[in-house]
C-alpha cells in the first residue's frame, strides 16, 4: 500500500511540474508618447513567471507624466505601447491557450481610449489572436466614469511560445480640453491548457482514494 501511495505521490508531482512550471518573460517595449509637446514616457512593469505567466503594466504611475489626456493639461492625444516575449524554461512542456487582458482607466466628456492587441506564435509567425475595441466618454456617445474590464482571450491554438504586442490611442477633442481619458492599469493573466489541468486533477483525486482506503 505505502509502495502504491508513493507511486501516487510522484505521479502527481510530475503532472504538477508540468502544469505549473516556470516562464521566460522577456518584455522588450513598455512606453509611450503625449502631445503636444512630443513628450516621450517610460511605463514600469511587472511580471510574474511562475505558476504561469502574468504581466503587468503600471501605465498610471509611468515618468514623466501618467498615460493621460486632457484633464487641463496641454497633452491632447497620446500613445501606450508594448510587446513582450513568452517562451518556457528547460522541463516545462505546458501550453497556453490563452489571457484574461485586463484595462483599467478613465474616460470623460469627448474622449476616447482605442486598443488593440495582436498575439503571434514565434515558430511559424501564425497570428493566434488580433483584437481591437474601444471606450468612449458621453461625448462619443458611451458612458463617463472610471472602468475596469476583463476580457477573456482564447487562442487560435495552444501554444508555449508567443510574441506579444499592444497599442492603445488616447484623445481629447481640442475643443474640450477638460475631457480627460486615462489609461490606468494593463494586465495579462496568462491560463493553462486545460488538459494539464484535468490530468492533474485526476492524479489528486486518484492520491486522495488511495489514502482513505489505506483508512
Amino acid at each position: 500500500m505505502m509502495k502504491r501511495l508513493m507511486t501516487s505521490v510522484l505521479m502527481v508531482s510530475a503532472l504538477a511540474t508540468g502544469a505549473f512550471a516556470s516562464w521566460n518573460i522577456n518584455v522588450s517595449i513598455s512606453s509611450g508618447v503625449l502631445n503636444p509637446p512630443s513628450t516621450p514616457v517610460n511605463v514600469p512593469y511587472v511580471t510574474v513567471n511562475h505558476p504561469l505567466p502574468q504581466v503587468t503594466f503600471l501605465t498610471a504611475v509611468a515618468t514623466p507624466n501618467p498615460i493621460l489626456v486632457g484633464d487641463g493639461t496641454t497633452f491632447l492625444n497620446g500613445t501606450f505601447s508594448a510587446a513582450y516575449q513568452i517562451s518556457p524554461q528547460p522541463g516545462n512542456t505546458s501550453m497556453l491557450t490563452g489571457f484574461n487582458f485586463v484595462i483599467s482607466g478613465v474616460v470623460d466628456g469627448s474622449a476616447m481610449i482605442v486598443w488593440q492587441k495582436k498575439v503571434v506564435r514565434n515558430s511559424d509567425n501564425a497570428i493566434l489572436y488580433n483584437d481591437s475595441g474601444m471606450f468612449a466618454g458621453s461625448g462619443f456617445g458611451g458612458t463617463d466614469g472610471a472602468f475596469s474590464v476583463v476580457i477573456p482571450v482564447s487562442l487560435a491554438a495552444p501554444a508555449n511560445d508567443v510574441s506579444v504586442y499592444e497599442n492603445f490611442l488616447l484623445f481629447v477633442l481640442p475643443t474640450h480640453p477638460t475631457s480627460t481619458a486615462a489609461l490606468l492599469l494593463v494586465e495579462q493573466d496568462w491560463v493553462p491548457e486545460p488538459a494539464s489541468m484535468i490530468a492533474l486533477g485526476s492524479g489528486l483525486v486518484g492520491l486522495m482514494a488511495l489514502r482513505r482506503r489505506k483508512r
